[in-house]
């Protein structure tokens, strides 16, 4: 069953003697706002530790190499498509799911004779124009990819994707989106030690890490109902999600990205007919008491009680509750400390660190 309810989300981490989010532009020192001196980090670095994690616990995602090698779009899309229909068992499965799909391709097999399902497909990319079915190659391709993503392609589901691909028309709007992180108080970069990277036998170089001291992180993300409809992406996904996004932070342990601690996960999920948002939460984070050098959580005062007093009113407006669930997780080895932090919050806790369900 696909998403019924608008969601979003507030996910906080701790980086600590850590490279959140190097910038290419800038030697790779960490994504910063000279103005404000604060931490960034892209949405793509995120969802990149999410696809990293589905795809060592097995699942097949869209955003991917293939022979260990990055390749464009088209290649990847070719190569799944080509997946599909060498495999008639699969294929027919998801022919079954949808009867336009089987009809157009019934349609295919009358005009072009075959016993192998990719050699059609190729027989008839080729004689699309000649045959004036170019419409029809292009629909087919469309509802086929809708198909495979709705069925195999978890990431595709979740964040969607432009297809940037010759005879695709569709474009996937990704149910759930994440605003670019920032720190919640300025930052200090660590003085950059000078380091040896040795390259081959007999040479090497020299270049400089660049790290945070320490930087309380926070993103927040949307998840659509809308979107989900037309993506595929079900209440599992959205379990899943929330799993990737703290447990694939935790295996992401390379020199840069280790010191990274997820922290606290908040959702508020709404009522079916309710299709709006508060919107970015974390103007009602409140960071108070900062030391001059922030080095630890210790050297920092954080206030929830404005974004609970709002997550709390909309559960009264005139009478009507737009809430339908809120949920939260914190890092076991914080709770003891931090856990005030969601007094007065009515949520449900999840546990982000069970194994993924497949």
């Amino acid at each position: 069953m696909y998403l019924k309810n608008n969601a979003e989300f507030l996910f906080l981490y701790q980086a600590i003697n850590t490279n959140p989010n190097g910038d290419p532009d800038q030697e790779n020192k960490p994504r910063m706002d000279y103005t404000t001196n604060t931490a960034l980090v892209s949405d793509a670095r995120r969802k990149r530790d999410c696809r990293d994690y589905f795809k060592n616990n097995g699942y097949k995602i869209f955003v991917d190499t293939l022979d260990a090698k990055k390749v464009p779009m088209d290649k990847m899309f070719k190569a799944i498509i080509a997946e599909y229909l060498n495999d008639e068992t699969r294929f027919n499965i998801i022919l079954d799911k949808n009867s336009e799909l089987q009809a157009i391709w019934t349609s295919f097999k009358e005009k072009i004779k075959s016993q192998n399902g990719l050699d059609l497909y190729y027989e008839l990319n080729k004689k699309k124009k000649e045959m004036k079915m170019n419409d029809q190659f292009t629909r087919f391709n469309n509802l086929l990819i809708t198909e495979i993503i709705k069925s195999d392609l978890i990431d595709i589901r979740l964040f969607g994707s432009a297809m940037a691909v010759e005879d695709v028309t569709m474009t996937y709007t990704g149910p759930v989106q994440l605003t670019w992180g920032y720190s919640l108080h300025p930052v200090d970069l660590v003085k950059s030690n000078t380091i040896t990277s040795i390259m081959n036998d007999d040479s090497s170089t020299f270049g400089k890490k660049y790290k945070l001291h320490y930087a309380l992180m926070c993103h927040y993300g949307t998840i659509n109902k809308f979107a989900a409809q037309k993506t595929g992406m079900t209440q599992q996904d959205k379990d899943s999600f929330r799993k990737a996004l703290v447990q694939g932070m935790m295996n992401n342990q390379t020199d840069s990205k280790q010191g990274q601690i997820p922290f606290i996960y908040i959702e508020v999920e709404y009522n079916e007919d309710f299709d709006g948002y508060l919107g970015d939460l974390r103007r009602f984070i409140k960071v108070k008491n900062m030391k001059e050098s922030i080095r630890s959580m210790n050297d920092i005062s954080i206030d929830f009680s404005d974004l609970i007093k709002v997550i709390n009113d909309m559960k009264n407006i005139s009478g009507k509750s737009y809430i339908k669930n809120i949920y939260h997780w914190i890092h076991p080895g914080e709770k003891t400390q931090w856990n005030h932090l969601l007094d007065g919050l009515d949520s449900q806790f999840i546990d982000l660190l069970a194994p993924l369900k497949k």
